[in-house]
């Protein structure tokens, strides 16, 4: 009797949802979404008991985990004392947060503009970078995400924008950067190419009408496509030399998910401003950041800043982001992401002996991916890039199994997302990589030698 009262009580939860809620990047029929009762660590739990690993952090963004209390006693501090002041007022935790930052940001990266997600810290800095320099075009990468909102989904490369192309922003320009699982010349080669190819865009496009390049910490979503070695220090030296501003979206990359509180410091960098959101609060409640350097700041000592929000500094997810930071620290994450990143990295080996489907497996610290192929000779992708529905199957009963084997994680045309929290322990990486090897299994079926 109980077992039916729980399962009917699952069915209405769901059928509410479809009833009355509308679903992000989808069709809206056939949905099948899991009922979360409650999450804790690396696991979620549905209402019918089943224990699911969370190997995607959400959207790679529980970085510490899920159901850590500490937030909640922050928050529920936070909201006794006052839940909102208006951003022309102040609170302890807004300058508390702000110097926090500074702290753990390098060079004169030491001013926060705060705001409510990834896409609005996107937002303003493509505002701010234009009133900073007075000029108009923002360079970004083809293969590249930095949000929905109708200035960053036009910055950004990936094919989510296509069906809203009529209502782009303007002056954005994008170039393509090969990445080197496909690149057939050297690595030496691509990074001299790559260079080249933005060298050559900027003096088609004129540099005195450039703003902003705007570049992820390190890929995410679009296929954890890593740079060539050596290109962001080379992006960074074109920018000082032609007077544009480097903008870095460490929205998915920041916080600990690449081995180190930013992506940019994988590539020994510093940028003139960071986008920031998901890892800063983790999700437990809506907050991003904008980063900026004492040198763009200054320009608004005398002249009125004209960027704002409603919510801008919330107190509340102040609290909730200082608390967050402050648990990095002590449960040592970064540290343990760095680990888990090579210990996972050693696993795959082992997997990809075992899979002939398994292409390529990159990763950055714990910000990863599988690429499944129908071929390792041609590297032919088992999905292509931006594939219809006829050209997902293999790959939507791969994504099958593992949601049917008890995994929650981000499959997205030919690749499988190895982004778990940075909590993860050694045997949890074995549990999730042994659902994810079952799954292979269907892939393997699939190749052509």
């Amino acid at each position: 009797m109980e077992e039916t009262l729980t399962m009917s009580e699952t069915k209405e939860i769901v059928q509410h949802n479809l009833d009355y809620t509308l679903f992000s990047w989808s069709k809206q029929k056939g949905q099948n979404p899991i009922a979360v009762k409650y999450a804790k660590g690396v696991y979620l739990y549905d209402f019918d008991g089943n224990r699911i690993i969370d190997f995607s952090s959400g959207l790679m963004n529980v970085n510490i985990g899920h159901g850590n209390q500490r937030i909640t006693d922050a928050v529920v501090k936070q909201m006794q004392e006052v839940s909102y002041v208006t951003p022309s007022c102040v609170t302890e935790v807004r300058g508390l947060l702000g110097k926090k930052l500074a702290e753990i940001c390098p060079g004169d990266l030491n001013k926060a503009f705060y705001t409510l997600c990834g896409a609005t810290s996107i937002e303003n800095a493509i505002k701010l970078a234009r009133l900073y320099t007075g000029k108009h075009k923002i360079l970004t990468r083809y293969q590249s995400y930095h949000g929905a909102s109708i200035g960053a989904i036009s910055a950004g490369g990936d094919p989510r924008k296509i069906p809203v192309d009529a209502q782009q922003a303007p002056n954005f320009v994008h170039f393509d950067l090969p990445y080197f699982y496909r690149w057939e010349y050297g690595e030496e080669n691509l990074l001299k190419e790559s260079v080249a190819q933005l060298e050559r865009i900027i003096a088609y496009e004129g540099p005195g009408t450039i703003a902003a390049i705007l570049l992820e910490g390190e890929s995410g979503s679009s296929g954890c496509l890593q740079y060539p070695k050596g290109y962001l220090k080379a992006v960074r030296q074109i920018c000082d030399k032609h007077g544009i501003l480097l903008v870095i979206d460490e929205v998915m990359s920041g916080f600990g998910r690449t081995g180190k509180w930013f992506g940019f410091q994988n590539h020994d960098i510093v940028p003139d401003m960071i986008a920031m959101a998901k890892g800063l609060t983790c999700g437990y409640l809506p907050f991003g950041c904008l980063m900026v350097s004492d040198k763009i700041a200054a320009k608004y000592d005398d002249a009125v800043l004209p960027l704002g929000l409603t919510y801008s500094a919330h107190p509340v997810s102040c609290a909730a982001a200082l608390e967050t930071l402050k648990i990095y620290e002590d449960e040592k994450l970064i540290e343990n992401a760095a680990a888990m990143g090579q210990y996972v990295t050693r696993r795959m080996q082992e997997m990809i002996a075992k899979h002939p489907s398994i292409g390529n497996f990159r990763t950055t610290g714990l910000l990863g991916c599988i690429e499944v192929v129908k071929s390792r000779t041609t590297k032919e992708p088992m999905a292509p890039f931006n594939a219809a529905p006829a050209d997902m199957v293999v790959m939507n009963k791969v994504a099958a199994k593992i949601r049917e084997l008890g995994m929650y994680t981000f499959v997205r045309w030919s690749y499988i997302f190895v982004a778990p929290p940075l909590c993860i322990t050694e045997a949890q990486i074995d549990e999730g990589l042994a659902i994810i090897s079952e799954a292979l299994k269907i892939a393997d079926e699939h190749v052509t030698h």
